[in-house]
């Protein structure tokens, strides 16, 4: 009879076709991040779904942190005030095990497409999405082990209707020899306080690696997902939160290209 259920780890291009198919057969997606490579097809992906009522989940396994939950219940309880600024970096090393991480057909781009959605996501958990999105983007580092017109440096900017300025830092900025693959870490700043997470500090340290120890984020993302596929809960990170992270990505490609602050349509 088939899969009730199936997860998407293709290359980013793949995913629309992948996933419309399960929801034509009836089968529960999740699907890894970003959602998809442009606007149009996120918002094919998130209808067919929606239509089919099959569950669309984006892997965000950062989003079950302990670290960004407190950080988020912080902010949601008032314990920081009103949040007047929010610094986010999510870097790490260049992608050197599977090429199409680095193929901008494949990928949909470079560093900003791959590292931006993870922070993207957890500010749309408690602020919702920005008004506008700007974007800088560069190929000093690295350049020579990047597919062509891969970006692998950027800084994103979105501002909020309530006076929020937030940054993402989403380079493929950490060293080869580095002794880990990267890391993310949001610093808030409110008129309460304010606090600084990383969330992936639990390690053992050797000289040239780091041992992962804790919370299994993975692991926690399966679980959820496949509770949802169980009971008909709604999920979390739904895919409609992955669309709206496409559209910040979207966004701060276009910026790049002109230059100029650009203005979020609703998603």
């Amino acid at each position: 009879g088939g899969p009730d259920a199936i997860v998407v780890t293709s290359a980013n291009a793949h995913h629309k076709d992948l996933v419309l198919e399960a929801a034509r057969r009836g089968v529960h997606v999740l699907c890894e991040k970003p959602l998809a490579t442009n606007l149009p097809d996120a918002e094919a992906m998130v209808t067919a779904c929606r239509e089919a009522g099959v569950v669309l989940m984006t892997a965000f396994p950062v989003h079950f942190a302990p670290e960004v939950e407190a950080l988020r219940t912080a902010i949601t309880d008032g314990t920081l005030g009103e949040v007047i600024g929010l610094t986010g970096t999510n870097n790490g090393k260049l992608p050197a095990g599977r090429d199409w991480f680095t193929d901008v057909e494949l990928a949909g781009g470079g560093a900003m497409v791959d590292h931006t959605v993870h922070i993207a996501e957890i500010l749309d958990s408690v602020f919702g999405p920005p008004a506008t999105v700007h974007a800088v983007t560069n190929r000093i580092l690295y350049a020579e082990r990047a597919g062509e017109g891969a970006e692998t440096g950027g800084l994103v900017t979105l501002t909020y209707d309530s006076g929020l300025v937030a940054t993402i830092d989403c380079s493929w900025s950490q060293p080869a020899d580095a002794p880990t693959w990267g890391g993310l870490r949001l610093q808030a700043l409110g008129t309460g306080g304010q606090l600084q997470i990383d969330a992936f500090a639990q390690h053992v340290g050797g000289h040239d690696q780091w041992l992962p120890y804790g919370t299994d984020t993975d692991a926690l993302l399966l679980d959820a997902f496949l509770d949802a596929v169980r009971t008909g809960e709604a999920v979390d990170p739904t895919g409609e939160v992955g669309l709206r992270t496409v559209a910040v990505v979207a966004a701060a490609q276009e910026s790049v290209r002109t230059g100029q602050p650009v203005v979020l349509a609703s998603v």
